[in-house]
């Protein structure tokens, strides 16, 4: 197999990539949020003072990190009645919107709250985003640009950015978003992964390795980074070692296709 074809196997893990957790994207999951201790106290507070819509969007914001997510829109739209000017809002509606895959939902949430605050960094991020996952490059990159125009000290619109270039097979350029977002914030695991994915690409298994373990280091649960990293070694001549990695990648995540692919790779030279 040669080593254009396993940088290709590479990008197979990119979608995991671009959509995984972590503080890229949004706000993680945190049930003890929704916590009936937790949820009590802020019910507490809303029935206290019933016109705060403030209230309403902090335990709005609980359910939603809690994953409870129909309470949460319920919040919001509570929220919004009183204060329909509250652009953060909107903001964290479209996020939840987001995670009910309504990305139609979300964009109009977004441009509410952008009409409320042309600045909103966050309701820029957001709304890329969701341009992204819609295959809506061009719209994407005008939503990052602006944010990196505005703050270039953002590093989710540089690791975003970075992500486009990628699916556009633009590499290098993917290559120095991905930089500066590490730059900018260098305890984040997402953009080592995507960058060590794009060095994969480019032929280059030994930066793509260094970039994996860092990312595994910091998160290694990352199935994606695991997958990734059996790549470099097995381009490397570590067919062992590759073994390993496609196979805590498969463990963590059995629908893991370029792990599958892998270890049948790794099979077949057994044979």
């Amino acid at each position: 197999m040669t080593r254009m074809t396993l940088a290709f196997l590479g990008l197979l893990a990119l979608g995991a990539c671009q959509t995984g957790g972590g503080i890229y994207e949004g706000v993680p999951v945190d049930r003890a949020a929704g916590s009936s201790e937790n949820i009590k106290s802020l019910s507490a507070v809303i029935e206290a003072n019933p016109r705060d819509a403030g209230a309403y969007t902090t335990r709005g914001i609980a359910y939603g990190q809690a994953g409870k997510l129909d309470e949460a829109i319920g919040d919001f739209n509570a929220a919004l009645q009183l204060d329909p000017n509250s652009y953060q809002t909107y903001a964290n509606r479209a996020l939840v919107y987001r995670r009910l895959n309504q990305d139609q939902a979300a964009i109009a949430d977004y441009n509410r709250a952008l009409n409320l605050k042309p600045d909103y960094e966050t309701a820029l991020v957001g709304r890329g985003n969701t341009y992204r996952g819609l295959g809506q490059y061009g719209a994407a990159l005008a939503d990052f640009n602006r944010v990196i125009a505005q703050n270039s000290s953002n590093a989710r619109a540089f690791y975003n950015r970075g992500l486009i270039h990628q699916a556009q097979n633009q590499h290098q350029r993917a290559v120095e978003d991905f930089a500066t977002a590490i730059g900018l914030n260098p305890n984040a695991s997402e953009p080592y992964v995507a960058r060590g994915i794009s060095y994969l690409a480019l032929n280059d298994s030994g930066a793509a390795l260094e970039d994996l373990t860092v990312a595994l280091n910091l998160d290694k649960e990352s199935s994606v980074a695991w997958a990734n990293r059996g790549v470099a070694l097995e381009l490397q001549g570590k067919f062992k070692d590759a073994r390993r990695n496609y196979q805590k990648a498969s463990v963590l995540d059995p629908s893991n296709t370029l792990a599958k692919e892998g270890l049948r790779r790794m099979d077949s030279r057994r044979g």
